[in-house]
């Protein structure tokens, strides 16, 4: 049996592969609380964002610092609300030149069929790495 949750999850990583951020942000609710390492100031992109309307610059943040060269979901669970996903990335900062790969996870909860909340987490001292110019 497919779940629905999952399956929107899998089109936001397509569509986050092709650059489409609209189709991201069409399957939000409004009031979205969304946060990649939100206790973290070490990139750019870390932190909280509250509402729709500011989730564009997590991804803008995101495309400014780093260039991905893979982005490979591993594994999804979900339950009745929440779908969970181990993802094995690798990125390039180019200010800096360097690289990392890591496993990262992703929380996304649901309220109906939208999206009302996300948290990723990352290997932050692998990232803190990359952007280090030391």
């Amino acid at each position: 049996m497919t779940d629905r949750k999952i399956e929107t999850v899998r089109g936001l990583y397509e569509a986050f592969g092709r650059g489409d951020i609209e189709h991201i942000l069409s399957q939000l609710t409004d009031d979205v609380d969304w946060a990649s390492c939100p206790d973290s100031d070490i990139a750019p992109w870390h932190g909280i964002h509250r509402g729709r309307a500011e989730v564009p610059s997590f991804f803008k943040a995101l495309g400014d610092t780093l260039q991905i060269t893979e982005f490979t979901p591993l594994s999804f669970a979900s339950n009745e609300t929440d779908v969970m996903v181990v993802t094995h990335w690798a990125a390039t900062a180019p200010a800096t030149g360097k690289s990392a790969a890591m496993d990262i996870h992703h929380w996304w909860r649901f309220r109906g069929d939208q999206i009302c909340f996300y948290r990723g987490t990352e290997d932050t001292a692998q990232t803190a790495g990359m952007l280090s110019a030391d």
